[in-house]
């Protein structure tokens, strides 16, 4: 069910899945479920223009790392209400949603979602895994060892299939340590075209991702 719901609404959950929460505004490769795939080709950044850094003290999100909002984008934090009938959506893996950026005022459908969980000194490799194995329909992940900023990172490239959807969608995600335990940096979309558009947006994340 929580899959057949992130599929048919990705472009309202801060708005609606999450009406029961409380929302401030503000190497190498293994099969994964499926098998594997070629690893798709790092996103051109340009087009991405930075718009402000979020993250830090009195930024819509505070969290441990601070990265690079491409302009137009627009953060809102995520207090889940423990207990409530929807705060599952906002759980995945071992980990919990804090914030949610939001690609439409830039002219796209999706969010880039940040996660947090876990302990200090747990291996941000493995937050990650649980979180692709609690996606339902997800398959054909690709894993690969990169750089967020100067950090080290794990980064998956995968799909997501339902009935609720035409054909497999895009999704990528990455995770580094905090002093506060494994951060997840997800990228969705509502298909596949929305998730290539907001590539640039992701990557500009990435690369100049810093400890807070």
């Amino acid at each position: 069910m929580r899959g057949a719901i992130r599929a048919l609404v990705p472009v309202v959950l801060a708005t609606a899945a999450l009406a029961g929460c409380s929302s401030s505004p503000g190497g190498g490769t293994d099969g994964g479920k499926n098998g594997d795939t070629a690893p798709p080709e790092a996103a051109e950044t340009t087009g991405a223009g930075k718009g402000r850094t979020l993250g830090g003290p009195g930024s819509a999100c505070e969290l441990p790392v601070t990265f690079a909002l491409a302009a137009d984008w627009k953060p809102q934090a995520v207090t889940v209400e423990p207990g409530s009938d929807l705060a599952a959506l906002a759980e995945q893996g071992t980990v919990t949603m804090v914030c949610e950026i939001d690609a439409k005022p830039a002219g796209n459908i999706g969010y880039i979602r940040v996660w947090r969980g876990g302990t200090p000194g747990e291996d941000p490799a493995a937050a990650l895994r649980a979180f692709v194995t609690d996606e339902p329909g997800a398959g054909k992940a690709v894993w690969t060892q990169v750089k967020a900023g100067a950090l080290a990172a794990t980064e998956v490239a995968y799909t997501v299939d339902g009935e609720l959807l035409d054909e497999p969608k895009k999704e990528r995600a990455f995770a580094v340590a905090t002093p506060d335990g494994p951060l997840v940096v997800h990228l969705g979309g509502l298909d596949s075209d929305e998730h290539e558009a907001m590539l640039p947006a992701y990557e500009l994340a990435r690369r100049t991702l810093k400890l807070g």
